[in-house]
């Protein structure tokens, strides 16, 4: 017997699929600028909690006194039409107020951490926004052995290297990695784990994710676990550069930082620490440089 018209106007159960993966609308393109000058292009990301939304990005993303890098402020893409991601509005962050550095940085007993979290003004954030944000639920708990993250393990690493990406659309690329060493032990003492993948200038801020392949709600539609914060490449001093290839390793900072920096307490001084390095604290971030005796470069 044909189906009957009732059976073949039967409304669809299967909700439809988002326009794209939603983990590419996390990422966000970071430029670094001295006054109207542009200095450097990098990557970062979106983390909230509770009623704050911040930026993520690498801390010397925005100081590197070696090098001489003193932006004044970021400018980032936003997406203003998640229906048409052609659309878009650059959004600048100053990086001082009142002579005093807005981004908050984190240090341990091995030193800097090399992240650094700036709260977004939500008011002066354009009235129709496209984006996706990590929340503390998208971070690993490593007291729960239920579930580890095993080494080798297959990571996306979601930037902007040396500034490429979908110019139309305003989205960024994936580099594929592994986790290449002990995940959840300090690699050398400091407060990273490794990756194995090619990267490039420009994607220092970026976030390093797993997929998670049995998600839960309080993930809300961004199925992926937030590792770390890509840092740097890695290599070895004593290498030839004429017959060895490099490592190919990447430090990340462990992403639990960010509970630390992110706490109320962050905002104006020393917080508790955090499961990695338990005697990790918010810092001062540093003061805005002297004209008069610029760093050499």
């Amino acid at each position: 017997m044909p189906d009957t018209p009732q059976a073949l106007s039967a409304p669809r159960t299967t909700p439809p699929r988002p326009l794209i993966e939603p983990l590419l609308l996390a990422a966000a393109r970071v430029s670094t600028y001295d006054g109207d000058r542009l200095l450097t292009h990098a990557s970062g990301f979106f983390f909230e909690r509770d009623a704050q939304l911040f930026l993520v990005t690498s801390r010397h993303v925005v100081i590197d006194t070696p090098s001489g890098h003193h932006p004044d402020r970021l400018s980032i893409e936003l997406h203003t039409d998640a229906q048409n991601l052609t659309r878009s509005t650059g959004f600048s962050i100053p990086l001082y107020r009142e002579g005093r550095s807005i981004w908050r940085q984190g240090q341990d007993k091995a030193g800097e951490i090399d992240v650094a979290l700036i709260e977004l003004e939500r008011a002066a954030l354009p009235a129709t926004l496209a984006y996706r944000a990590f929340t503390p639920a998208h971070l690993v708990d490593l007291a729960d052995l239920r579930d580890p993250v095993q080494i080798g393990s297959s990571l996306l690493i979601v930037g902007f290297p040396l500034g490429f990406h979908d110019t139309l659309h305003h989205l960024p690329v994936v580099r594929q990695a592994i986790i290449a060493s002990a995940y959840g032990l300090r690699f050398q003492g400091e407060g990273y784990f490794l990756t194995d993948a090619r990267t490039h200038r420009g994607t220092s801020g970026a976030p390093v994710v797993m997929h998670d392949a049995n998600p839960s709600a309080a993930l809300g539609g961004l199925p992926w676990r937030l590792l770390g914060v890509h840092s740097a490449r890695l290599d070895v001093s004593s290498r030839d550069l004429r017959d060895d290839e490099a490592l190919s390793l990447n430090c990340a900072w462990y992403a639990d930082i960010l509970m630390t920096l992110s706490a109320p307490s962050a905002a104006g001084g020393p917080c508790d620490g955090h499961p990695q390095s338990p005697d990790a604290r918010a810092r001062p971030a540093a003061a805005p440089p002297d004209p008069a005796n610029p760093e050499p470069r």
